[in-house]
Formats: C-alpha cells, sequence, structure tokens
C-alpha cells in the first residue's frame, strides 16, 4: 500500500512551536526507531517559486501548492513538515515560507530564524531558484555576450542573492558546525546546457559567500568547510514528462542521501532519531530567544536530556520486572541458588536496553547517564543482596554450631576443632557470596564476613564458657568436693593429734591431682598463661574452702560431737564393749578420760590450722578448763581472774580472726555447758555402782558361805549312807 502521511505544522506562522502536533508525526511515521539512520530534507527559496509544489514531485508528500488561477499569493506560512515517500532511509521533507518575505514586509526576523532552524536541523537544503530564459540566445549564440557566472548573477540579482547573502550572514553569525549539503535547484525554460549553468553559479555563490562580513574567528573560513554544494537544473514545470523525468532522476540520488557517497554523506553533529522532537524544540527556543546557537553543546543538551528520559523508563521498566519481583519475593524468606547470576541477568537485560537506545546520542553525555542508571539500578537492588547475604551468613553460622557441636561430642581438642569449622564455615560463606555476586557491582561483603567471624567467635566463646563450667563443676563439686568433705567430716570428728596436720595431706594432695588432670584436659582450650593461672588457682581456692566450709560446718554441731566423744569413752571401753558399772570402775578416772577426749576435739575445732602455724589453743583449753583454777569468791578475786584467764577473750593469740571457728570464751561457755549436760552421766554410773552394791548386801560374809557349804556337804554325805 502506497505510504500516505499528511503533512504537519511544526511551526506557526506566528512563530509557536507545535510540540505535540511533532510527538504524533514521530509516532506515526515510527522515526524514534530509526536511530541515525533517517535524513531531513528542507527548501528554501522566494514565495511563489514552487518549493512545495517540488517537493510534493520529488517526496510524493502533499504540501499545500498555490492556485496560480488566484493570483501568486503566499501559500505556505510557518514550517511544515511531512515524511518523504519512495525515498530510503526515512528522510523527513520540510516546507518553509518564502525566504522574500513579501507577505510579511519589512520584517525579515522570521526569515532568517527558519533559514537558521533549516540549517541546523537539516542534512540537506534544497534552494529553488527560478531560471530565466531571456539569456539562453546569448549564451547559447556562436559569441556569448555575457559569461555564464553573469547570466547566473543576473538570474539570481532579482530575488534570490539577497536570500543567499542572508542565508550565508546567519551560517557566519551563529558558526553552524555541522556541513550541510547545499542543493541548488534551477528551473529553466531556456534549454540552457547544464554544463553552462554549474561553472557560472558555483563562481557567483562563492563570490557572495567571500563578501559576506565574517568574525574574527572565522576570517579564512572556506565555503566547503561549511557547505557541500550541488547544483540541478530541472524543466519548467510546463515540460512535464521531461520535468517528471529530471524529478525521477533526482529523487533516486536523494535517496540513501546520507549513506557514504550521497548527497549528505558527510554528516557531522547528528542527532539521534529518538531526540529528533526535543531537538527541534529546543534549537526553535535559542532561535527564538535570540541566544548563540551552539550546536555542540546542543548536542550534548539533547544527549543529555534524552538519555536521562530513557534512563528513566528503563528504570521503571526495571522496577516491575517481573523476574526482579519474583527474586526479591525469594530471597526475603531464604537463600536463593544462583541469585547472583539471576540478578546480574536481569540488570544486564536492562543496562543493554538502554545502550540499545541510546547509542547514537553523544558518548559523554550517554555514558554519564548509564553510570547513573547503573548505580541507581544497584541501589534499588541492592537491599535484595543484602538480604541474600544475611542468609549466607546465618546458614554458614549454623553450620558452625553445628559442626562444632558434632566435633566435641567426638572427644577432646575444643580450640582445634574451632578452627576447623571455622574455616569450613568461612569457605561455605565465601561460596555463598561469590553464588550472590552481581557482575554489575563490586560489592565488598567484608563486613557481612567480619559479622560472621564476629557471630563465630562468640559462639565459640559462648561454648568454650560451658566446657570451662562443665569442667569445673566437674573437678569442683564431683571430685574435690567428693573426695574432700567425707574424709575431713571423719578427721575433724576424730580429733586426734594429726587431725589437721592429716586434713592438710589430704587437702594438697586431692588438690594436686584435680589441678593435673585439669591442666591436662584445659590445654585443649588453647587458653592464654594467665587464664590458665587463674583457673588453676581457683580450683586452689575452691578445694581449700570446701575443707573450711566442713570444718566451719562441724564447728556449729561440736557440743554434739563433744557429747558424743564423751559417751563413747565414758559408756565403752578399750574393747568397745559396754561398760557395766559393777563397783570396781573408776568413775572419776573415766570422766577425766572422756571429757580429755570431748575436750581434744574442742581444740581440734575451735580454728582451720591450714596454714601450719603452731598455735597453744590445746593447751590453753587444758590448763584453763582441765586442770581446773583456784576458787575466788570475793569480786575483786573475780575481776582479777578475769584479767588473767586466757578464755576470756574473742581471739585466739596465734590465729586470724578468718579462721577461728570457736573463740576462747566461747569455748569457756561450750565446756560448762558440756559438763553441765554430761554431769548426769556421770551421776546415773554413780547410782548403777551403788545399786549394784546395794543389791549384794544380803549373801554372808565368805568364811560364813564356805563354812555352809563345808556343813552342807558333811550332811550330804551322812544322808547318803
Amino acid at each position: 500500500m502506497e505510504e500516505d502521511y499528511c503533512a504537519t505544522e511544526l511551526i506557526y506562522g506566528d512563530g509557536k512551536f507545535n510540540a505535540d502536533g511533532l510527538q504524533r508525526f514521530v509516532k506515526e511515521v515510527k522515526l524514534a526507531e530509526c536511530g541515525v539512520s533517517y535524513g531531513v530534507v528542507a527548501i528554501v527559496g522566494p514565495q511563489s517559486s514552487g518549493k512545495s509544489a517540488l517537493q510534493n514531485h520529488l517526496f510524493t508528500t502533499k504540501f499545500k501548492e498555490m492556485n496560480a488561477n488566484s493570483g501568486r499569493s503566499q501559500t505556505t506560512k510557518g514550517i511544515w513538515i511531512a515524511k518523504c515517500v519512495g525515498i530510503e532511509p526515512c528522510t523527513i521533507a520540510m516546507d518553509l515560507e518564502g525566504t522574500d518575505g513579501r507577505d510579511r514586509g519589512q520584517d525579515d526576523t522570521f526569515k532568517k530564524q527558519s533559514t537558521l532552524f533549516a540549517l541546523a536541523v537539516s542534512d540537506i537544503v534544497l534552494i529553488n531558484i527560478k531560471g530565466y530564459s531571456n539569456y539562453a540566445p546569448i549564451i547559447n549564440g556562436p559569441e556569448s555576450q555575457l559569461t555564464r557566472q553573469e547570466m547566473f548573477k543576473r538570474s539570481l540579482d532579482g530575488q534570490d542573492k539577497p536570500f543567499l547573502e542572508t542565508f550565508f550572514q546567519v551560517v557566519m553569525r551563529f558558526g553552524i558546525p555541522r556541513k550541510t549539503t547545499l542543493l541548488f535547484v534551477i528551473h529553466d525554460s531556456s534549454k540552457t546546457p547544464f554544463q553552462h549553468w554549474h561553472p557560472g553559479s558555483r563562481k557567483f555563490i562563492l563570490n557572495i559567500w567571500n563578501g559576506v562580513p565574517k568574525l574574527h574567528a572565522y576570517k579564512s573560513t572556506r565555503f566547503s568547510d561549511f557547505f557541500s554544494e550541488e547544483v540541478v537544473v530541472l524543466s519548467s514545470y510546463e515540460e512535464k514528462e521531461k520535468f517528471k523525468e529530471e524529478v525521477t532522476e533526482l529523487r533516486q540520488r536523494l535517496s540513501h542521501s546520507i549513506s557514504p557517497g550521497g548527497f549528505a554523506g558527510d554528516r557531522r553533529g547528528l542527532v539521534p532519531a529518538s531526540g529528533f522532537s526535543f531537538s527541534a524544540q529546543q534549537i526553535w527556543k535559542v532561535i527564538k530567544e535570540n541566544k548563540d546557537l551552539d550546536l555542540p553543546a546542543h548536542k550534548v543538551m539533547v544527549a543529555t536530556v534524552r538519555c536521562e528520559e530513557i534512563a528513566n523508563q528503563i528504570f521503571n521498566q526495571l522496577i516491575y520486572d517481573e523476574g526482579w519481583l519474583a527474586l526479591k519475593e525469594a530471597v526475603q524468606t531464604g537463600p536463593v541458588q544462583g541469585f547472583g547470576k539471576r540478578l546480574s541477568s536481569i540488570l544486564g537485560t536492562y543496562l543493554s536496553k538502554y545502550d540499545i537506545e541510546a547509542i547514537y546520542f553523544d558518548g559523554g553525555a550517554r555514558n554519564a547517564k548509564r553510570q547513573l542508571l547503573e548505580s541507581k539500578a544497584l541501589d534499588f537492588v541492592y537491599p535484595a543482596y543484602t538480604n541474600m547475604l544475611g542468609h549466607v551468613r546465618s546458614k554458614a553460622l549454623e553450620d558452625f554450631k553445628v559442626r562444632l557441636d558434632q566435633s566435641l561430642n567426638k572427644g577432646r581438642g575444643f580450640a582445634t576443632y574451632v578452627r576447623i569449622c571455622t574455616h569450613s564455615s568461612t569457605l561455605e560463606f565465601d561460596k555463598g557470596c561469590a553464588d550472590a555476586a552481581v557482575i554489575q557491582a563490586n560489592w565488598d561483603a567484608s563486613r557481612v564476613r567480619e559479622k560472621l567471624q564476629r557471630d563465630i567467635d562468640a559462639h565459640a566463646s559462648s561454648v568454650c564458657s560451658a566446657k570451662l563450667s562443665e569442667l569445673n563443676v566437674n573437678y569442683e563439686v564431683k571430685q574435690l568436693s567428693a573426695s574432700l568433705t567425707g574424709p575431713v567430716k571423719t578427721l575433724l570428728e576424730t580429733g586426734g593429734k594429726d587431725s589437721w596436720a592429716s586434713i592438710r595431706k589430704l587437702l594438697n594432695r586431692e588438690t594436686e591431682v584435680a589441678i593435673s588432670e585439669f591442666s591436662t584436659v584445659v590445654a585443649d582450650f588453647e587458653l592464654d598463661e594467665a587464664t590458665i593461672a587463674e583457673m588453676l588457682q581457683h580450683l586452689r581456692d575452691f578445694s581449700r574452702n570446701v575443707v573450711e566450709k566442713k570444718a566451719r560446718e562441724e564447728a556449729t554441731k561440736i557440743m554434739i560431737h563433744m557429747k558424743d566423744r564423751f559417751s563413747t569413752v565414758f559408756n565403752y571401753d578399750s574393747d568397745s564393749m559396754l561398760r557395766v558399772w559393777t563397783g570396781k570402775e573408776d568413775i572419776r578416772s573415766i570422766t577425766k578420760d572422756a571429757r580429755s577426749a570431748s575436750m581434744k576435739l574442742l581444740s581440734v575445732m575451735a580454728a582451720i590450722r591450714l596454714d601450719e602455724k603452731p598455735d597453744h589453743i590445746e593447751k590453753v583449753l587444758f590448763s584453763s578448763l582441765m586442770d581446773g583454777a583456784v576458787t575466788v569468791s570475793s569480786s575483786q578475786d573475780r575481776e582479777i581472774e578475769a584479767s588473767v584467764d586466757p578464755l576470756a577473750s574473742s581471739n585466739w593469740e596465734e590465729v586470724s580472726s578468718k579462721d577461728t571457728l570457736i573463740t576462747p570464751v566461747q569455748c569457756k561457755s561450750l565446756w560448762e555447758e558440756f559438763k553441765t549436760e554430761t554431769e548426769f552421766s556421770v551421776t546415773e554410773a554413780i547410782l548403777a555402782q551403788e545399786a549394784y552394791k546395794q543389791s549384794n548386801n544380803w549373801l554372808p560374809p565368805p568364811w560364813a558361805t564356805m563354812a555352809i557349804v563345808i556343813h552342807g556337804f558333811n550332811q550330804f554325805m551322812h544322808l547318803s549312807k
């Protein structure tokens, strides 16, 4: 089907830019999809010179043409655009209002503005010139009276020379850096051969160029620095067949004009098709505001704006990408296998989209916006990455806990197992980090790795503390307490002369055994020497405390122990047989022995003697309580007694207060109580002896008994006869 795109007014006659219309036009012709493979052809020339008609014939456009029957008047107002039909690649035709401005009067502002706009956005500018047949006989005659240059000059002097002068002045004013192809199209009805037109036209154009005042920066600028110049002569519209043939030939030349070797093969300052709409609008804005038209800066500005728009569109697409949303949801609940590869692929897809859409824009602006897009995208997905690292860290930590627990069940070697398990878990974490790594990012997982190490150290420390605590319990409660408590109690209850020496020996032996075994076990933890020394000292202190605690406990029951000791010695003989009080026993002596045994027990339990320091507790007790003191009755004598009584004190001379279990004054009080409570046993024994004696008083004396026995024997013998 033949393409048929109606013309769109780009710039109204009042100079207003039709942005909405251009957007619709760009969308309809799918210009944004063309990249840099598109061209713009503008046509300028005097009013009513047939510009619109020429473009309609060349490009199959439908610009409004002048109706000659209605008189010669302005047809095109402002600037119109249409897509060229039958021209490849996509080419936009631009039809400008007449440059002689007859309908605008003396105001040539819009003429200059529209000319400058055409130069700024077009690859090819067609300059429409109507030739004159008046000079044909002169040129074609055998002897030419006018040079070809003069002929072209005269053809232009009427209407087109002022236009060209203005055209070149605009170029010099703004120094447009892009190289534009000027295609002079001469409409000739004189049948003058092309070779007669071209040399004269080129020389005439150069003369106009050289005559235009130039800024200092462009003094030495050549015409070819700004323009490529072509001259085409077409027959008049009246010669329809020939005109159509020539137009067809020109259309073929304009096809692929932007390719190397084409009309506009030397392109500069190109704006990609997707930025054409914004670029054209901004160029017109600059021109209207009478600012200097800096096309390189404009190119960068267009690239910056368009690349930012593209980047924003790409980023919005990424936000709602189904693959990303699924990955984001999955990583919130747990680790995702291949996380980094999947996320890298998603990011790569959208960054590639950006590269494709922005490829033709200025490299500096394009790369800058790509970096921003990449940075923004990475910031957006970073929380998901941190979630993934969190899962990797948690898994590595849990695996460390399980491995360590399983290893410790195998036996000793705590520090070694910690190192092995730490190494394994760290390797697993590093592997997980590698799996989570995103190609586009250079994220550092060291802080998470440090967090993992801190967590591992904390757990190892916790387990170490628990194990050491368990060891302490085993050696303190199960070993030292068990090995010391019973024997110490027995030795204290014995109340022998060497009780404390035996206790000290027992304490040292059991403590050293425990320390030796504990040192061997604790070596597996590889603790520092100071810590180990502290723990061993703790064991020593604990074992001593066990003895001291037991001694204090037994000291609180001293009265019971003393009475038990008294009862044992008093009521049982040396063969542990229960005494029978027959009167033969020396109760006084037995009582003294029993009390002496109880006194020894009191002296043993009066103080803790683990430091092997000599004391006189037993001697003082015996001399003060057992040997008896002189009884004094007067109050004065009692005061003297108190002042010299060694038991009238709360401290033993050789014993510190912390090692004192029963103070001297307490011993005296206890002894008095003890004697009172044991007096009954002594009295009972004495009464038993007396009762025993009385029960045996009814028997005759021994001699009488013997006499009776003898007499009875004699009587028995007598009767038996």
